[in-house]
């Protein structure tokens, strides 16, 4: 009969002069993460164009047009012709670069372009226009839109167009349409800034209105602390070391105009004296000095 003997010693000795073969392995062990593979990098040929090149190319088609709205509504629409969707975010870089550039007109253009398309209809982009609109000069425009906001999102109107309205109003010393505005502030019970008490607190002080004026500063006193937004932080500063700190720039900065001005003139009158010693060193062709009267000046510089 058939027998199957073991042989531990044989195969083990087999085992020892059998090695399993190392593959070379592409991990690279991470500190955080453990071993993670690595494979070989496939670059796409293909280049995407990003949101900001177009924003670019969009404001460089705008700046190349006349004012007529045919032909400005034209080039947005073919500009656009092969998008999916409405190209939201470049658009809103563009009206942010042509604002950056203050090219009023354009912006009330794009913008009143994108709302016709029912696209963008936030409070910022009407903020924009409303701003773009009294920059360039068409109050009627923007008084109108002002009213319509303003009927339409009664309760519910941010306070920045509040204070873009009184600015606007505090600029071209419309006084009665201010206080008008004020008051609608107040019936809404919203409290304003500090910017607004500044600029209705000089117009009762140019009218003669000074119970008119302390009853303002009674009623909203500056506040003791403000708020700065320092690294993504909400940071609580107090007013009096804003305010020490904007007079010291202020400050720093008249200093520099002083001593701008100061090395200026100084300048000046070294440059003068250099014209008067030239022209006392090197005289002009008509006159011919002697090398005696040459020497007496070079002994007289030296001395002093």
């Amino acid at each position: 009969m058939l027998s199957l003997r073991y042989f531990p010693a044989s195969f083990s000795r087999r085992l020892e002069s059998f090695e399993f073969p190392r593959k070379n392995s592409n991990a690279v062990v991470c500190a955080t993460k453990g071993p993670r593979p690595r494979y070989p990098r496939v670059w796409k040929t293909r280049t995407r164009i990003g949101t900001i090149s177009k924003s670019v190319k969009l404001v460089e088609c705008v700046k190349g047009l006349s004012n007529v709205k045919e032909e400005v509504y034209g080039a947005l629409d073919s500009f656009i012709a092969w998008e999916l969707e409405f190209p939201l975010i470049t658009v809103k870089k563009a009206l942010k670069t042509l604002e950056n550039e203050k090219e009023w007109k354009r912006i009330i253009q794009v913008t009143k372009w994108m709302l016709s398309k029912g696209q963008g209809r936030t409070m910022g982009s009407y903020y924009t226009l409303l701003n773009a609109l009294a920059e360039d000069g068409r109050l009627d425009e923007a008084e109108e839109l002002w009213m319509k906001l303003f009927s339409e999102n009664l309760e519910s109107t941010p306070r920045m167009f509040f204070e873009k309205m009184i600015s606007i109003y505090y600029q071209r010393e419309m006084h009665e349409k201010l206080f008008e505005t004020f008051a609608d502030m107040e019936e809404l019970g919203m409290r304003p800034n500090m910017s607004i008490v500044t600029m209705v607190g000089d117009v009762f002080q140019k009218l003669g209105m000074l119970d008119k004026y302390a009853k303002l500063k009674k009623k909203y006193p500056p506040p003791i602390w403000e708020y700065r937004y320092i690294k993504g932080k909400r940071i609580r500063i107090r007013a009096n070391q804003l305010d020490k700190s904007d007079h010291a720039n202020k400050g720093v900065n008249d200093y520099d105009g002083e001593t701008d001005l100061k090395s200026n003139a100084v300048y000046e009158d070294a440059k003068v004296a250099s014209d008067e010693f030239q022209d006392e060193a090197y005289p002009s062709e008509d006159y011919e000095a002697s090398s005696d009267e040459l020497g007496e000046a070079v002994n007289s510089l030296s001395e002093t």
